[in-house]
């Protein structure tokens, strides 16, 4: 059985995000994958080629006025060399992200993952978990108690620091994780046997 090779390429700003993507690793190495935690702002040149090297990519960041924040929009421009030689074509991708607001427009920063992931020619991996905490008998406590599909999406306090991130949230990225993990296996041993 192939071990598949998730990186998490994230910027966190006050270490909400960070909280996130500790547990999207958690979940992915649960699920049998060897991951890599990559800070985009500090990134390396030997970061760059585990990037390079993995069968998956998750982005993760916060969504400051309304998108990623500032530091992540500069990998993003600097992965236009991988894009160029298609380095990451047929990767798999996901994404994450975290804002003090129940919505905070962060359907809009996991949205620019996608373009981001679709401009390498990746395949992109939403959730897969129905909306929590929409019912009468539902709980904030439910996995993906805010509702999105496309990604991880968690709320934070702003008065908070990371020790405040919603352990709902914590357990959705723990998901996601473990689902990106599951589907690059599968899509690597599709590959071997094609």
């Amino acid at each position: 059985m192939t071990t598949p090779v998730v990186s998490i390429a994230y910027h966190s700003g006050f270490g909400h995000t960070t909280v996130l993507a500790e547990a999207v690793r958690a979940g992915a190495a649960e699920a049998g994958a060897t991951v890599h935690l990559i800070k985009v702002d500090e990134i390396t040149d030997a970061q760059w080629e585990l990037l390079d090297g993995s069968d998956a990519i998750v982005f993760g960041s916060p969504t400051y006025m309304g998108t990623a924040s500032g530091a992540f929009h500069v990998f993003a421009e600097a992965t236009s060399k991988r894009w160029f030689t298609r380095a990451w074509e047929d990767k798999l991708a996901g994404g994450f992200t975290n804002s003090a607001s129940k919505s905070g427009d962060k359907l809009h920063t996991l949205q620019f993952f996608t373009v981001l992931a679709a401009q390498h020619g990746m395949h992109w991996v939403g959730l897969n978990l129905m909306p929590g905490w929409n019912s009468s008998e539902a709980s904030e406590n439910d996995l993906n108690r805010l509702g999105f599909f496309l990604g991880a999406a968690a709320q934070s306090n702003n008065d908070q620091g990371p020790e405040g991130v919603h352990k709902a949230d914590i357990a959705t990225a723990e998901h996601l994780g473990r689902r990106i993990a599951e589907q690059a296996r599968i899509y690597a041993a599709g590959r071997a046997a094609a």
